[in-house]
């Protein structure tokens, strides 16, 4: 990453960039977004990242979280997001907010960008750096659970991916050969959201989430589901399962946890109640999940076995968004130092 511009003590500072929704996403460059997210993942299993917490204030109609995090050598940052019933959509919930990265050496404000796309890019590239590290090399179809913004984001990144020349550092990730390159399903509820969404991306749709499933070797859930959108009947042997989704409820059935190898971003994720916590993993003990970071550091090996089912649960780490906040930062053009 690009460190940022030195300030000179005593002179004025430039003012933070300012970035909405759209300058948010067009900053977030997915290739740049992938390897720092992976650096911030191997920073978590280092134990080198200082997060507290996550804490909120709760009102009558939502709440208000706020998510600190300093990573060597990407910065500090910190998200506030607010999580509300969305009227347009009943039973789900709208999360909108902000990140602020600040210079780690002098504590002056660089940026304050939008959350919402930030968090979206950043939880796929996490899924997707849990794909190429944990999938078999012969993984021939993936399947995408969703159609809304997630899954959206998700498919974004997989297109990065896959389309990655080889010879980059995205390329060097895939643990299958540019010849043999999947092929991406989308499914979801909702026969029409989920064509559009599969012509917007260029991927072909599924008649049912089933049908995906059982047809996938890799399934990327992305859903707002308070139910399994899965069981573990309908997985393949050796399949992997990321999972991002399903922070009201259960996304993946208690099968599949039981039987899986477990990895996720962090130790809370396990020992956490929700929503710091995954559902999912509630009462397991500990030790059954292995950190993705130390996979990606090859201090663990992952995947033992081409049988081996696999289950990335994601819930998310504000290292991810100081990881996402840094890439944002070196893309947009800074604005001159009065003092220079």
């Amino acid at each position: 990453m690009t460190p940022a511009a030195p300030h000179r003590p005593g002179s004025p500072a430039s003012p933070p960039a300012v970035l909405d929704r759209d300058a948010t996403a067009a900053a977030l460059d997915p290739r740049r977004l992938l390897e720092a997210v992976a650096t911030a993942l191997v920073a978590v299993a280092a134990a080198t990242v200082s997060a507290p917490p996550r804490i909120a204030a709760s009102g009558p109609h939502g709440l208000l979280g706020t998510m600190p995090a300093y990573v060597p050598g990407l910065g500090l940052a910190a998200k506030l997001v607010s999580v509300f019933d969305d009227p347009a959509r009943p039973g789900r919930t709208a999360h909108r907010g902000v990140v602020a990265l600040f210079d780690e050496t002098d504590g002056r404000p660089l940026a304050l960008v939008d959350a919402e796309p930030l968090t979206a890019l950043r939880t796929a590239a996490a899924a997707t750096a849990a794909l190429l590290a944990l999938a078999r090399p012969d993984t021939a179809r993936i399947a995408v659970i969703g159609t809304g913004a997630q899954a959206d984001a998700q498919l974004t990144l997989l297109s990065t991916v896959l389309d990655a020349p080889e010879g980059s550092p995205a390329a060097r990730r895939r643990p299958w050969p540019a010849a043999a390159a999947p092929s991406v399903t989308v499914a979801g509820r909702d026969p029409d959201r989920t064509r559009a969404l599969a012509e917007r991306h260029g991927v072909a749709a599924s008649a049912s989430i089933e049908a995906a499933v059982r047809e996938a070797d890799a399934v990327l859930c992305c859903t707002a589901a308070i139910e399994p959108v899965l069981t573990r009947a309908w997985l393949r042997p050796g399949a992997h399962v990321s999972s991002v989704g399903g922070s009201g409820g259960l996304e993946v059935d208690a099968a599949t946890v039981r039987d899986a190898t477990l990895f996720t971003e962090w130790e809370g994720a396990v020992t956490s109640p929700p929503p710091a916590g995954a559902h999912e993993l509630q009462g397991l003990a500990p030790s059954r999940a292995t950190l993705l970071g130390a996979v990606l550091a090859g201090t663990h090996p992952g995947r033992h076995d081409p049988h081996e089912l696999t289950l990335f649960k994601s819930t998310g780490h504000a290292a991810l968004d100081v990881a996402a906040a840094r890439v944002i930062h070196d893309a947009h053009p800074r604005r001159p130092d009065p003092a220079a």
